[in-house]
């Protein structure tokens, strides 16, 4: 049984669903925060872009997760041309759906594009965070994105939740980056972790961590939030927990969906306060 599961979860990691599950997470949250209608085509958009982007990173990165994450790159060479077909599908039938609907802005649906080629073929994992950086503000479009598909891109909410977004994702991306310290030296890839080793990552980041929540109860407590913004804290202290646990030696289910689970997390307690209280 415990096999079994094992088995599913790696499925859903290494092939990239987990990680658009958690894209999607991040929309519904943006969505339900920022009291706007659920709709399926924003959460298709944002899951279609996912699969593709981060599909094609397998297979450019292969010859470092041969290194860093030798199943996961298994799984590419045996199950990749499958699932890179199935994003590129989702991407294009994205695009058209934007296209057919008339939606405002479709051009920025390209925007991926401009993703895969900085972070897999334009040199960014060669300069110091970066690359980091790059993962950080590309997740924090996705509140972009809903507040534009929405017309409400310069509300407060939306404006919170992409520099909230960015900041968290960009953590979770410096912690990532301890798993792959092998490679990445091997590789001449300049990584926090690298430079100042897997503890005073883990130190730096659980600081950046507990600032944003405190910054979140000051910006709650001066009004500029309303307190249903209280619940991103949630995440804040998921992010404390699991940090402290983020060595080299953890497997890539721990990175790919304990850390990236932090999203999905927030949506779960966001939809079910939804439910309850709000």
């Amino acid at each position: 049984m415990a096999a079994s599961v094992k088995h599913a979860l790696r499925v859903l990691v290494h092939s990239n669903l987990f990680i658009s599950l958690a894209t999607v997470s991040v929309a519904v949250t943006t969505v339900l925060l920022a009291d706007l209608p659920l709709e399926p085509v924003p959460l298709f958009i944002v899951f279609a872009a996912t699969m593709f982007v981060y599909t094609v990173n397998r297979f450019t990165d292969l010859e470092e997760d041969e290194q860093n994450v030798p199943k996961r790159a298994a799984f590419t060479k045996r199950y990749g041309r499958f699932w890179l077909t199935l994003g590129i599908v989702l991407y294009v039938a994205a695009i058209g759906v934007g296209v057919a609907l008339g939606l405002a802005g479709v051009v920025y649906m390209l925007l991926p594009l401009v993703v895969v080629f900085l972070y897999s073929v334009g040199g960014v994992k060669q300069r110091f965070l970066v690359k980091n950086l790059v993962v950080g503000f590309a997740w924090g479009a996705i509140p972009l994105g809903v507040g534009y598909y929405y017309a409400r891109l310069l509300a407060h909410e939306i404006l919170f939740l992409f520099a909230y977004i960015t900041i968290m994702i960009t953590i979770a991306a410096v912690i990532f980056d301890v798993k792959d310290i092998q490679g990445d030296r091997a590789e001449g890839i300049p990584t926090i972790p690298n430079r100042y080793g897997p503890r005073r990552t883990r130190l730096l980041s659980l600081v950046a961590t507990v600032a944003v929540a405190a910054v979140v109860v000051v910006l709650v407590g001066l009004g500029t939030l309303s307190q249903e913004f209280l619940v991103v804290l949630a995440m804040n202290a998921y992010v404390c927990l699991y940090i402290p646990f983020a060595t080299p030696d953890r497997g890539p289910l721990y990175y790919g969906f304990v850390v990236d689970g932090e999203h999905v997390f927030l949506a779960a307690v966001v939809v079910v306060l939804e439910w309850l209280v709000w």
